[in-house]
């Protein structure tokens, strides 16, 4: 009927007066304020969920386990099992990686804050009671740090990607360094 009434207006030249366009129109005028808020609603969400993911540490949160090597000072090289658990807090993320062979044993902590893609905090390696400051830039799942402390320098290098994990970590002390995989 409203379509009737449409073409015989636009026959004559004349806009069709129907109740059936003034509710459809006033509907249609209703409708675009409550689309507009739903749609900034929504904008809004993925906005935060999307900050929310932008932190440099996204993706690392939860418990990780896996195997590597570690190279000792002698050049001897040992497979080692390992267990990493990282706390992540927006810009700062607490960690710790504990990591055993049959003969040889460490346990990094680590407490770190991201400002933009600088990264800083402190380090304890608890079985040796040694610790020191960490130092270094990343995001997106790729860091590279290095922990320092008197007579003591390792570079760290992570990549994360999904439910992986590598670690590398090159040492000027008792060993010298070591490659762990971990995954989820």
């Amino acid at each position: 009927m409203g379509h009737q009434l449409a073409y015989r207006a636009a026959a004559d030249g004349k806009h069709p007066v129907s109740k059936l366009s003034s509710t459809s129109e006033f509907l249609a005028k209703a409708r675009r304020p409550a689309f507009a808020a739903v749609a900034f609603f929504m904008a809004a969400l993925a906005t935060t969920a999307g900050h929310a993911q932008s932190s440099p540490f996204a993706g690392m949160a939860g418990s990780w386990s896996g195997g590597g090597t570690v190279t000792l000072d002698d050049g001897s090289s040992e497979r080692i099992r390992c267990r990493a658990t990282y706390q992540v807090s927006g810009p700062t993320m607490k960690m710790s990686l504990t990591c055993a062979s049959d003969a040889y044993k460490f346990n990094l902590q680590a407490a770190v804050k991201a400002e933009g893609s600088a990264i800083t905090g402190e380090w304890s390696e608890t079985s040796r009671n040694v610790s020191g400051d960490l130092q270094g830039r990343g995001g997106g799942g790729n860091f590279q740090v290095l922990a320092s402390a008197p007579g003591f320098n390792a570079n760290i290098a992570m990549h994360t990607s999904g439910n992986k994990q590598s670690v590398s970590i090159r040492a000027d002390s008792q060993f010298r360094g070591a490659n762990i995989a971990l995954s989820k």
